[in-house]
């Protein structure tokens, strides 16, 4: 396995890690986690031999295969079948099938096979070099936002492929709901150092916090011990009756040494602007249709009501007009079919195409302002620092901004704008897990009604009251949650590792299909639910019998420095009795995790056979 040693790498002054360590183990799947900017994409780099680091030692085995996936572009080959086959070396040549197999997973269809790669959309193309990643079979994915352009089936297919995967992977992404599903491990890079857990990324972010407050109280006490050493010095080191002792305080105090402040982090917090309305329904949609041309209708006759904080979320594959349609609501296309809306309704729109419309010569302040011109200075500023902007940072031009600082100032102008009515297309797209939890947060908190179109299955969760799902042949309304859609209808169709049936099979088959896949859910919360809760109990008592075997260890040193032997016995016992406890917690939860796995995972397998 990959070992790293006492890495660091710097650019001029700034360092992104200092003396790292890392042990990568045999089937391990790591969520990696970190702020933008904070190095995760240069540790692949390293990795793959394309950085070079200031010091340290990476050791990858003999004959270990390394695979990461590729953002740019190059296209040799005039079909997609023959492009994503030329990777395929000796007797593996001829294994055409695996190809296509994965091809259909990631949303191809059996007459894309024979199409010019060239012919598809970046999201598409991009899909082509996962594949191509893939079928070579590596003992070790870096998979660096793979989930860039993929849609909720493609997601889901992905998700299964890593937790089958039977070799290592390590994963960026913003999505923490499918980097939890998928990963084994968490491993956060913060102040140039990794750490590694066992476990999803809300045990990992709980650890850090705890981490954090004792190493806060640690330095509070450190800090007063030294002032006190420091003024013992200050006030005996001129007196021959004190001065051996003052020496002695001064080499103590040289010993301690300085315990740094921790380096802030800052996170976006925010809340949009909301304009009053007396309406109970914001929006009334009566048989609305639209296609760019009129022989290709992307929907047809669709109606529903948009009630008052309420959140429509419009889900689907790429490409089957889920954009259109929130533009057609936000008025920006024009369909047939009525939307009336109450006058008092105001909106705030924010599209996939908007950042590209941000003026580069404009300040962040500037764009900001252009939102709504009668914002003081003030409040500009306001809203510039609330978007992690601060001070002369909101004069920064536009055209040197990274694409998380742009839709920082998307979500800035939108802020800036009252409204009760919210219109966002992949509001989440370069926003790093903090700030997507933030805008979760604000979207939550919204008095008004949220119209959203995104990929990720934690906002759909967390945040939709109503659905419009794009399905082939057209888009219908669903009246519930995400959950409540899995269970009734879900994607079972459309997640195929084959070409999907022929349509009269399809329908013969679709009412049994969902009564099976309904009762496999049923089966599965029945099982998994007591192991979750045995898991939750076993994590939670052991963080706190951790923090109790903190405290008594200080505590054992105080009494062994005042000889205290009654109470360093009685201490001692009760450390036993404790780490006693822990590693019985710990065999529980191994026999737990490993059950919720197996159950997970044979679940899983039933449901794609579907």
């Amino acid at each position: 396995m990959i070992q790293i040693n006492n890495l660091t790498k710097s650019y001029g002054t700034r360092i992104l890690f200092e003396n790292l360590n890392l042990k990568l183990s045999q089937g391990q799947k790591i969520g990696f986690v970190g702020r933008n900017g904070s190095g995760k994409s240069t540790l692949f780099k390293i990795i793959l031999g394309e950085e070079s680091y200031d010091d340290g030692e990476v050791l990858i085995p003999k004959n270990y295969r390394i695979g990461t996936l590729r953002q740019h572009l190059h296209f040799t080959h005039k079909t997609v079948r023959e492009e994503c086959a030329s990777v395929l070396m000796g007797d593996a040549q001829h294994d055409v099938y695996k190809v296509e197999k994965i091809l259909f997973g990631l949303g191809f269809t059996q007459e894309d096979l024979d199409k010019d790669p060239l012919s598809f959309s970046g999201g598409y193309q991009i899909r082509m070099n996962l594949v191509k990643l893939l079928v070579t079979e590596p003992n070790l994915l870096l998979l660096d936002e793979p989930t860039n352009y993929l849609d909720i089936v493609s997601l889901r297919w992905l998700a299964s492929f890593i937790r089958a995967f039977e070799g290592e992977v390590i994963l960026i992404t913003h999505d923490r709901d499918f980097m939890d599903s998928v990963s084994t491990h968490t491993m956060g890079l913060r102040r140039r150092n990794v750490s590694i857990i066992k476990g999803g990324s809300a045990k990992y972010y709980e650890m850090m916090a705890q981490e954090d407050e004792l190493y806060v109280k640690t330095k509070i006490n450190h800090d007063k011990k030294r002032e006190e050493l420091i003024d013992f010095v200050a006030r005996n080191k001129a007196r021959a009756s004190t001065a051996v002792m003052a020496q002695s305080k001064a080499k103590e105090l040289e010993k301690m040494g300085i315990m740094e402040s921790l380096e802030g982090e800052k996170d976006l917090s925010f809340s949009f602007s909301y304009r009053p309305t007396p309406a109970k329904v914001i929006m009334e949609v009566k048989n609305l249709s639209f296609g760019y041309t009129a022989d290709e209708l992307l929907f047809k006759n669709l109606s529903f009501n948009l009630e008052k904080n309420k959140c429509l979320a419009i889900i689907g594959k790429n490409g089957k007009g889920k954009s259109t349609l929130l533009n057609t609501m936000a008025g920006v296309l024009k369909p047939t079919g009525e939307i009336l809306s109450h006058p008092s309704t105001a909106i705030a729109h924010f599209g996939q195409t908007n950042i590209d419309r941000l003026d580069k010569n404009n300040t962040i302040a500037d764009e900001i302002q252009s939102a709504d011109n009668t914002l003081q200075n003030v409040k500009v500023r306001s809203i510039c620092g609330t978007m992690m902007f601060s001070g002369d940072d909101a004069d920064k031009k536009i055209s040197i901004l990274s694409g998380g600082e742009r839709s920082r100032v998307m979500l800035g102008k939108i802020i800036a704008t009252p409204a009760n009515l919210l219109f966002l297309d992949e509001p989440t797209n370069h926003l790093d897990m903090q700030s997507i939890d933030s805008l979760c947060d604000a979207l939550k908190r919204f008095d008004g009604s949220v119209v959203i179109v995104t990929h990720s299955e934690m906002l759909l969760r967390e945040l939709a009251d109503q659905l419009i799902i794009f399905r082939e042949g057209g888009a219908e309304f669903f009246d519930g949650n995400y959950d409540q859609f899995l269970e009734k209808i879900g994607w079972d169709e459309e997640i195929s590792e084959t070409p999907k049936p022929a349509k009269a099979i399809q329908n013969s088959n679709k009412k049994e299909q969902k009564q099976q896949r309904a009762e496999l859910i049923q089966e599965r919360s029945r099982l998994l639910n007591p192991l979750k809760k045995e898991i939750d109990t076993c994590e939670n008592t052991i963080m706190k019998l951790e923090d109790t075997l903190k405290i008594s260890h200080e505590k054992l040193i105080e009494y062994s420095n005042q000889g205290d032997s009654g109470k360093l016995q009685e201490l001692s016992k009760s450390i036993s009795v404790d780490e006693k406890e822990i590693e019985n917690l710990f065999e529980r939860l191994e026999i737990a995790s490993n059950e919720f796995d197996r159950i997970t995972k044979e679940t899983d397998e039933k449901l794609q056979t579907l």
